[in-house]
């Protein structure tokens, strides 16, 4: 059983720029300043067997503000510079597309790519988005909570303050993700 732990790029990974209360990947892209603790939080989840695969948004693509290959060129540096396995990115702008989060798609190309038990597997984010879109994968969701100005997820998840603080509880769960949060 291959087991995930799946994470938000921007404001769980890197930091995120926040304007008028609202999370905004870094400007320009290459300025990217990894959070506290999420180099540690990574290692830690890759020794305890998890694949660790970050699942962004990138629509800034398709409205022409961001060249893909910017954001590649990121992704290839995180790649490097990180604990991660691999990075799975929407560049689409609109609700149509199916990788696009709230809709689950990205995790299931991941799922079909690396063999994962969506099941068995884990959402980190920071935005409702991410909450849904690993919900809809069946996925135990994890909400790191910063306040932004804009809604909150739905159902069941579990807030938490940092990467850090979900790798803890994902670490204290044992071998498998529970289907319902107590």
């Amino acid at each position: 059983m291959v087991r995930a732990v799946f994470l938000d790029r921007d404001g769980v990974i890197n930091r995120a720029l926040i304007v008028d209360g609202k999370p905004y990947p870094p400007d320009p892209v290459d300025s990217y300043e990894i959070l506290p603790g999420v180099p540690e939080a990574l290692i830690r989840l890759k020794q305890a067997g998890f694949l660790v695969i970050g699942v962004t948004n990138q629509p800034d693509v398709a409205r022409g503000k961001t060249p893909k290959q910017s954001i590649e060129a990121m992704h290839q540096r995180l790649l490097t510079e990180l604990a991660l396995d691999d990075i799975l990115a929407c560049y689409h702008d609109g609700e149509a597309c199916e990788c696009r989060k709230p809709k689950p798609g990205a995790l299931f190309d991941a799922a079909a790519r690396h063999g994962i038990e969506l099941a068995q597997s884990f959402m980190v984010g920071d935005r409702w988005r991410d909450i849904e879109a690993g919900q809809r994968a069946g996925c135990a969701c994890f909400f790191i909570d910063y306040a932004y100005q804009e809604q909150e997820p739905e159902q069941l998840f579990r807030r938490v303050t940092s990467l850090a603080q979900a790798t803890d509880a994902i670490l204290g769960q044992g071998a498998v993700a529970p289907a319902v949060w107590p």
